[in-house]
């Protein structure tokens, strides 16, 4: 039986006081495309990133009438599963290039299965060498 959210595209969503340089780092050091923008739309700027005709991407809003801050805890994180070694060693050189390095992850799971690096506002994206494993 097909679920409610079978088909489903996943737009995660939040803003940022650094839109630039949390773009740069979701494009040129994790390589995520810019799949779409916008300016100035009610006073608001935002890029989306993902990969084109993927299930998901990530939009970043900035207004600058509105502070939003950093991450409010180190166990914020986005989980990319990179089952290719090369993709993963890729991604890790692109990321350190780009002056990037990993950090201690706040849970010890993250540590034993990928790396984990901060994005500029605080928020982490874990990067596993290996598929994604259901529970």
């Amino acid at each position: 039986m097909p679920t409610p959210l079978g088909n489903t595209h996943l737009r995660v969503a939040r803003p940022t006081d650094n839109l630039d340089a949390v773009v740069a780092f979701y494009r040129d050091a994790l390589g995520l495309q810019v799949v779409g923008g916008f300016k100035g739309h009610h006073g608001i700027d935002g890029a989306m990133l993902g990969q084109k005709g993927g299930p998901y991407h990530l939009e970043f809003t900035h207004n600058a009438h509105h502070k939003v801050g950093r991450a409010p805890t180190q166990d914020n994180l986005l989980v990319f599963y990179l089952p290719d070694d090369a993709t993963w060693q890729a991604t890790l050189a692109r990321l350190a290039a780009a002056g990037h390095k990993p950090v201690k992850s706040f849970n010890p799971f993250w540590d034993g299965c990928g790396q984990t690096y901060e994005d500029p506002d605080g928020y982490r994206v874990v990067l596993v060498n290996g598929p994604y494993v259901q529970w």
